[in-house]
């Protein structure tokens, strides 16, 4: 029997994802799902084999203003995606709507409806809106409708909890960015299980699994493949073309890490969430508190500089 990947191995246990807007990636590595942000959407669309969406999205809703040939931008590259993954493909809400909770549920009705009018089907979409406790809340209605939701920039358990609680559909806890934080702080390199990204995404997967919540967990924004490893088991793993390529190249053996059978923290408690004790929480940790902030961000001023791009090109 000839050798697996890296790559077919994790495959086999955990459910691959691609972290890109970029088509060629998908193709190659032929994840079940995709995720895209704005930040991803903004490098595709200057990248000359995509300018055509953007082109497309000008031209046929140039009548409703930069607000609505930008949703349709988002929608285009979904649709694109969801050509090439068999599964589901993850469109991010406008950033700068984090705190809103009625301006991102009316947000997400919009980009559901228009992938609707493109014949995609609802369950094949997945809404990303910021862990805030607006965002929360936000996406607590729309599951209630039938929007399944993503809730991304997520850094703590107590985020992870008020999602499960409003029974949303899939988290993306960001393991890299917590370990950015924790070099930053501390001036050390984490490797392995001493990795403090790798040991948020172990305490969310004990939590929900001992509890037994059926929010997906989907492993997000890696550093190296051995953040990848260690997380070997997660329900989902969103992955970079360049780390999925390592993987690709990788013939070294991968051990289920995470496995409901064998918790990585069995003595974990419940944890009572309202808002109060949520905001509290979240400021109590800084870690959470700043790296939440600067994701928001770093997606708002991607957001301003895509709307500028196509205010250019309706001018």
């Amino acid at each position: 029997m000839a050798a697996e990947s890296a790559l077919d191995q994790l495959k086999r246990m955990t459910i691959v994802v691609a972290d890109t807007g970029d088509f060629a990636s998908m193709r190659e590595y032929a994840p079940r799902d995709a995720t895209t942000n704005p930040s991803l959407i903004l490098k595709a669309v200057q990248m000359p084999e995509y300018h055509r969406l953007l082109e497309q999205a000008v031209r046929d809703h140039r009548s409703g203003g930069a607000p609505a040939v930008m949703d349709n931008l988002l929608v285009l590259f979904g649709c694109e995606i969801l050509k090439i993954v068999p599964g589901r493909v993850s469109t991010e809400v406008d950033a700068r709507l984090s705190f809103d909770t009625e301006g991102t549920a009316a947000k997400a009705r919009e980009i559901i409806a228009l992938y609707q009018a493109a014949g995609i089907p609802r369950e094949r979409v997945l809404i990303k809106i910021a862990s805030t406790w607006e965002g929360i809340a936000a996406a607590a209605q729309l599951q209630r409708e039938g929007i399944n939701c993503n809730l991304t920039l997520l850094f703590s358990l107590v985020q992870a909890v008020a999602c499960a609680e409003a029974g949303v559909k899939l988290i993306s806890p960001f393991v890299g960015r917590i370990l950015d934080w924790h070099r930053a702080k501390t001036g050390k390199d984490f490797t392995g299980a001493d990795d403090p990204g790798v040991q948020s995404v172990a305490e969310i997967y004990s939590y929900y699994k001992k509890f037994g919540h059926k929010t997906e967990i989907m492993g997000a924004s890696f550093r190296n493949i051995g953040e990848i490893l260690e997380l070997a088991g997660c329900d989902l793993l969103t992955i970079s073309p360049s780390l999925l390529g390592e993987l690709k190249q990788s013939m070294a053996a991968v051990p289920r890490k995470l496995s409901p059978d064998s918790l990585p923290r069995p003595e974990i408690g419940r944890m009572a969430v309202d808002e109060n004790s949520f905001r509290f929480q979240l400021n109590e940790d800084a870690m959470a508190t700043e790296k939440t902030a600067e994701g928001i961000r770093a997606f708002s001023a991607d957001i301003g500089k895509l709307e500028v791009l196509v205010s250019q090109k309706l001018s």
